[in-house]
């Protein structure tokens, strides 16, 4: 079913799904998408993902939500690293306070996935994480985070004219955030990692 929660003052757009065990206690999934590649991706991020989290929570009988980050979809806000951490963080205690699960599992995938990851290290309500191509940091961004501000403003990822107010900020968010130490944090808890080889967006050396 479609809703929103909060994410500090921005509303985001969610999809939860409860199964067929409608009340039973039992486990609960976050699916998380990735950073927009042009603009009818940011329009249409996660467009797909309902379905999927239907097929999670009707053949595996989990509870099942995924959402629009800040600046994609019809989600309030622009991106930021700092702002899609604290996403992933509200969009947990969201999920936690619907479903009271028996576990919460988080998947991902590419930015989202590398997202999902950090919180999860530094958040012990997860107990577990399966990724699809998770950047093992965000370097390449902090190298030249103008460009990465130009691009995300030509997709719809950024939409107020005056974002950000301190740019110089808004660029040590893509340093502090760092995947593969987050990686270490998060054991031994079980992460799962998946990587094509023929990957075009983030290299396959990433996730090893």
């Amino acid at each position: 079913m479609n809703g929103t929660f909060a994410s500090g003052a921005l509303t985001l757009q969610r999809y939860l799904s409860l199964g067929p065990a409608r009340g039973a206690a039992r486990p609960a999934v976050l699916l998380c998408h990735g950073f927009p590649i042009g603009p009818q991706d940011a329009r249409h991020s996660a467009s797909s993902f309902p379905e999927l989290i239907d097929r999670i929570a009707n053949e595996l009988g989990w509870s099942g939500m995924t959402f629009t980050f800040r600046g994609c979809g019809n989600s309030d806000g622009d991106f930021s690293m700092q702002g899609w951490i604290e996403d992933t963080r509200a969009a947990i205690d969201h999920l936690v306070a619907e479903t009271q699960p028996t576990q919460v599992w988080l998947l991902g995938t590419n930015t989202g996935a590398s997202v999902a990851l950090c919180v999860a290290a530094d958040d012990p309500r997860v107990s577990g994480c399966a990724l699809l191509g998770p950047r093992a940091d965000f370097d390449d961004w902090a190298e030249h985070p103008r460009r990465l501000l130009e691009h995300s403003r030509e997709i719809g990822a950024v939409r107020t004219p005056a974002f950000p107010t301190q740019f110089d900020e808004w660029s040590r968010e893509l340093r502090r955030f760092r995947p593969s130490e987050a990686a270490r944090r998060f054991a031994p808890r079980p992460l799962l990692l998946m990587h094509g080889d023929e990957d075009e967006l983030v290299p396959e050396s990433d996730s090893r």
